[in-house]
């Protein structure tokens, strides 16, 4: 459970995108590169990762998130900016740029226990707010 000035939550969103034409470019070098770019955004943003696999065609991406951020949103970020930094950074030394498919999946994963909802009003009783 996570807490920001106005809201708890638990949030988890499972984001999955292909690279252009699927073309399977995801290895080696390149994926440890996109990982470390990944993290970076995440770290950047205020977002956890919780799990992330870069496979040679696809990339899973399982990131938790505060709620003022819509999961197209988190989608638009890891692919745009990711891209942005790969090809800015190696483009150049190695010739080839990634890109990235127009579309994604988006899923979220997430639960909550009677005991939780229970703590949520007990704890905003004793505050009065």
């Amino acid at each position: 459970m996570k807490t920001t000035r106005h809201a708890t939550y638990n949030l988890n969103y499972h984001i999955v995108w292909v690279p252009k034409y699927r073309n399977s470019v995801l290895k080696g070098e390149v994926a440890d590169r996109v990982r470390t770019i990944l993290h970076e955004i995440a770290d950047d943003k205020g977002l956890k990762i919780l799990d992330l696999t870069v496979q040679p065609d696809h990339v899973h991406l399982f990131v938790s998130s505060p709620p003022k951020h819509a999961p197209s949103l988190l989608a638009n970020w890891f692919k745009g900016i990711s891209s942005r930094k790969y090809n800015h950074r190696y483009a150049d030394h190695d010739g080839e740029k990634i890109g990235w498919a127009r579309g994604y999946y988006a899923g979220t994963a997430g639960q909550v226990s009677s005991e939780t909802v229970k703590n949520y009003i007990q704890r905003h009783e004793e505050d009065g707010s």
